[in-house]
């Protein structure tokens, strides 16, 4: 597990849902969680545009893990998991000790998730060493 990016990711417990969020002053989405965190961990991810809520694909996730260089993992060895919330809706979660960190519609903000995940994966990434920025 990245502790760099688990303890960032973390640290944005509490924030407002924002669909296309990538701000925490005005909300983050999951894809806007995963880059601030990115972010605070020392990284400047290359984030994705103009993808929808609900999607039967998940190709509009896959090239923001590439261009970020995540590794592809199990689901349970990841430090995001690709799950999917219902079968037109794919989400990224951060994987954190004990649960899972995400940006949660329905609460309007970004929460914890104890324990296992509800929802069946669809893949994941660890996430490299984030001293350096991802142009590097």
């Amino acid at each position: 597990m990245n502790a760099v990016f688990v303890e960032a990711a973390a640290s944005l417990i509490g924030v407002r849902f924002r669909l296309h969020g990538r701000d925490p002053a005005t909300g983050l989405d999951c894809v806007g969680v995963v880059a601030e965190a990115m972010r605070r961990a020392g990284a400047e991810p290359v984030v994705p545009a103009g993808y929808r809520l609900r999607t039967v694909s998940v190709n509009s996730l896959l090239p923001f893990a590439q261009a970020n260089r995540f590794e592809p993992a199990l689901p349970a060895d990841a430090d995001v998991v690709l799950v999917m919330v219902s079968p037109i809706q794919p989400h990224l979660v951060v994987r954190a000790a004990g649960g899972f960190i995400h940006a949660h519609a329905g609460l309007g903000r970004v929460t914890f998730l104890p324990g296992p995940l509800p929802w069946p994966t669809a893949g994941g990434w660890r996430v490299p060493n984030l001293l350096h920025t991802i142009g590097d």
